[in-house]
């Protein structure tokens, strides 16, 4: 059973979301929050898989308890809902730990999907949207040669392998995408996936890809 955590300011929305999570076995709803603070109140309580959280809220947004509930003793994994396309708030929250992001008019069988994969360790983002989002983060900061020098000093960190694995995450690729790609056995590449987040210290999958991007073009490490 995925646990999740309802967190929207909006008693119209998380009413919608209860009555659709309640159509499954395998998804149960263990709290509902107004705003930030009560969401990390109930995410420290309940210990969810999985929390939906609406971006802009009152007391406190969904920006900023996203740190706040990935540094939760069992931290959940994290879902931005939003009413509208990804720009910077969105691509703030993925680098604070976020798994993905979710449009409140996203499919409710598409909600469900995105839920059970984040529960499993995947990012909700297909690969179109994993560009997207990472094309809005590449401005002047991103393009900076400070910037670039310090990701590709963390890409450093890795193994060659791990390195190449790390470059197929950028580009947004699935586990089994990857052991294609790499002639790897999907669980090697979950033991990269595992070894590459300890040694870039980051907490998901999206947060590598975005360091890959920051790192630039031209880089010609061996695979």
């Amino acid at each position: 059973m995925i646990r999740v955590l309802l967190a929207d300011d909006d008693p119209l929305v998380r009413m919608g979301l209860r009555l659709m999570f309640g159509s499954v076995d395998d998804i149960t709803i263990v709290a509902e929050a107004a705003d930030g603070e009560q969401a990390i109140a109930l995410g420290r309580e309940h210990a969810p898989d999985v929390v939906l959280l609406d971006i802009r809220m009152p007391v406190m947004d969904g920006l900023a308890a996203t740190p706040a509930l990935r540094s939760l003793p069992t931290p959940p994994a994290i879902v931005i809902l939003t009413t509208f396309n990804p720009d910077e708030y969105v691509v703030r929250a993925l680098r604070a730990g976020a798994a993905g992001f979710l449009l409140k008019d996203t499919p409710p069988t598409d909600i469900m999907a995105a839920v059970r994969r984040v529960a499993a360790g995947e990012p909700v983002l297909s690969p179109a949207v994993t560009q997207q989002l990472i094309a809005r983060v590449a401005g002047p900061a991103a393009d900076a040669a400070g910037a670039r020098a310090g990701a590709r000093t963390r890409l450093e960190r890795l193994a060659a392998r791990e390195y190449g694995v790390a470059l197929a995450i950028g580009q947004g690729r699935t586990n089994a995408e990857i052991a294609a790609l790499l002639y790897m056995s999907v669980p090697t590449v979950k033991a990269h996936v595992s070894s590459i987040l300890a040694k870039l210290d980051v907490t998901n999958r999206v947060q590598v890809a975005l360091i890959v991007h920051d790192a630039g073009p031209g880089q010609t490490r061996a695979v």
